[in-house]
């Protein structure tokens, strides 16, 4: 395929070569030829013409002027002594110009007319990506208001049902203790104790959790540490990465305060951390680093686990979706909750069978305040 250079100086050559080749004629034709050389002058409307089109009016006119140069001599020196037929080619001189002239005219225009549709085209396509992406943020938009609404509802009566459904479950605690600490060590009926305790903790953290994700409470105005709070979240799983053999990377950026509430976001992290120490059982490398660009803190959690299928990604952050046998399938959702919250959004990116990596992106200010769960 030709580059635009050298196209233009194949044009260039075309013309320059069909105009030598008619002076040729010209020239080397007897003067005794009167019909030729009424042909041969007239070829040189094809240089002209060709220079107009592909030059437009520049073109035609330097194409016109150098085959009335050429062509002149030839007049001159041959035709002088015939007014006659002398008078006829000067005309033909003259037309030359007028049509190198028209002829880049008119293709300087359709040039000009070309650009201006090129460039409302491309104005049109722009307005049209920008009206489709406000479309799609609309709708997104919409989305979370529906999801707020059905949250905000489900929150009212779950505050009313927690109170009603823990009293019961703190009395069949309460009472397997009691039973538990009636029981001989050696009895079978101790471990049947034991594991009612332990369903009845399981269904106070299910609780807890479901509260946690329906229930939505105000970003307060305040600032925190990354650091801090990221120390503090290595801290509560410094026994359980230990007891998985886990190696624990911090790759932090510069030291900075940030906008929102440090309590809900050690809370996001620490779930995606829990996550990544629970999809390592027999050990690997738990990262989590930050860097800052575009007015924007990027926190991210990786692992060398197995990886998420890609069946599941897309409904990973819905509630009550896990990929474990054991879990709510809440905290991903409340991490997500958390950080929009915070006006940052949460992505996924894994491979199977090298490991799953979250990144929050926070802005380094809020500018109102939003509702998100604590």
């Amino acid at each position: 395929m030709l580059t635009p250079k050298k196209t233009f100086y194949l044009r260039l050559s075309t013309i320059a070569t069909l105009l030598l080749l008619v002076s040729a004629l010209h020239y080397l034709t007897t003067t005794q030829m009167v019909n030729a050389h009424d042909v041969y002058r007239r070829l040189y409307y094809v240089p002209i013409v060709l220079g107009g089109v592909w030059f437009a009016l520049r073109g035609g006119i330097v194409t016109a002027v150098l085959a009335s140069l050429l062509y002149m001599p030839h007049v001159l020196f041959h035709w002088q002594h015939n007014p006659t037929i002398a008078v006829e080619q000067y005309l033909e001189i003259v037309l030359y110009n007028v049509i190198g002239c028209l002829t880049g005219f008119l293709a300087e225009r359709e040039r000009r007319q070309k650009l201006r549709y090129q460039k409302a085209a491309e104005t049109l396509e722009n307005s049209y990506l920008k009206l489709r992406e406000q479309a799609d943020q609309i709708i997104e938009i919409e989305d979370q208001l529906r999801r707020a609404d059905r949250l905000s509802a489900l929150g009212e009566l779950s505050a009313g049902m927690a109170h009603e459904i823990r009293n019961p479950l703190g009395s069949i605690k309460g009472t397997a203790e009691i039973l538990r600490d009636g029981v001989a060590a050696d009895d079978p009926k101790l471990e049947f104790a034991e594991i009612l305790i332990r369903e009845v903790d399981r269904l106070n953290q299910v609780l807890e959790d479901f509260l946690r994700f329906a229930k939505p409470r105000p970003v307060e105005t305040g600032h925190f540490s990354l650091g801090e709070v990221v120390n503090d979240v290595l801290d509560l799983t410094r026994q359980q990465a230990l007891r998985s053999q886990i190696e624990v990377q911090v790759e932090l950026d510069e030291e900075r305060e940030l906008p929102g509430r440090g309590e809900q976001i050690k809370q996001a992290l620490l779930n995606l951390v829990l996550n990544a120490i629970q999809a390592m059982p027999s050990g690997g490398i738990l990262k989590v680093s930050s860097t800052n660009f575009e007015h924007k803190i990027h926190i991210q959690v990786s692992d060398n686990g197995p990886g998420i299928a890609a069946e599941n990604r897309e409904r990973i952050f819905n509630p009550f979706v896990t990929t474990r046998d054991s879990g709510t399938g809440l905290g991903l959702a409340i991490t997500q909750r958390i950080v929009q919250g915070h006006g940052g959004h949460i992505v996924l990116s894994s491979t199977l069978g090298q490991g799953a990596s979250f990144t929050i992106s926070l802005p380094l200010s809020l500018k109102k305040t939003e509702p998100v769960t604590s």
